[in-house]
């Protein structure tokens, strides 16, 4: 059953034939499918979009700021488990890495500060956690606030919430312009690897790839099989250096690799 055969195969053609003969000649370009489908008229000048436009600001801005990147491969495996474990009661994966990030600022608040006027940083007093969204007509970063502080129940419960909103495009300001260090997951995409652009006036931004089954060697020289996933960081150079990120993302891959303390 749902196997294709020839006489499939003959049947649509002869269909496809049919429906050609049958429908009034073309007077223009043929629209491909998938543009006719998403109503893509080709050919048009389409202005952006008020929040197309602040993110074309933004990323401007960007621009203006020396960044440096610093990748990390960071095995999955103990985090996975515990996912698996407790998405019942609503956790989600963001929840947990924004969790485990905010965790490892405690140690590194440097990572956590911003630069604003290239005079001078700060040491936030909060650790507020953006994670970009895409949603229709661009892209938004709803922000775990105190995600350090906060339980993984209540900040799942939060993260749902703020997706609600921002796909309904109801997100207050306070909701997406106070983030101190920003997620960029393309994970759930297949995407194994990538760069993010700094947002102006933070101090990093942290993207993430696809946790991927690898056959990696241990320590004692056997091989095995574990799951691995790669982030890359990309920061304001004035205010961070290699060394901070370095030490940033072993305490990253710590708490990762050893999750007791996402739950607490």
């Amino acid at each position: 059953m749902g196997r294709i055969v020839a006489k499939d195969v003959e049947a649509f053609a002869a269909a496809q034939a049919q429906a050609q003969a049958q429908a009034p000649a073309a007077t223009s370009t043929p629209v491909p499918a998938a543009a006719a489908a998403a109503g893509i008229e080709l050919g048009t000048v389409v202005p952006f979009t008020t929040m197309q436009g602040a993110v074309s600001r933004n990323m401007i801005e960007s621009l203006s700021v020396p960044t440096f990147r610093v990748g990390y491969t960071i095995t999955t495996n103990a985090l996975d488990a515990l996912y698996k474990k407790i998405k019942s009661k609503g956790v989600t994966m963001t929840a947990l890495l924004a969790k485990a990030t905010a965790l490892a600022l405690v140690q590194h608040p440097v990572v956590n500060s911003g630069c604003r006027d290239g005079k001078s940083f700060t040491y936030n007093s909060s650790i507020n956690i953006a994670v970009a969204v895409a949603i229709d007509g661009g892209l938004i970063t709803p922000v775990l606030q105190d995600a350090d502080k906060v339980d993984i129940y209540t900040l799942s419960r939060k993260w749902k919430e703020l997706v609600d909103k921002a796909r309904a495009k109801q997100l207050q300001p306070h909701e997406y312009n106070t983030g101190t260090f920003t997620l960029s997951n393309l994970g759930m995409f297949g995407v194994d690897r990538f760069d993010a652009i700094l947002p102006p006036g933070t101090g990093a931004i942290m993207a993430v790839g696809a946790s991927q089954p690898t056959v990696v060697a241990s320590k004692d020289g056997r091989i095995g099989m574990k799951n691995q996933m790669q982030v890359n960081v990309t920061a304001d150079h004035r205010v961070i250096y290699g060394a901070d990120l370095a030490s940033f993302l072993q305490t990253l891959a710590r708490i990762i690799e050893d999750p007791k303390d996402l739950t607490f």
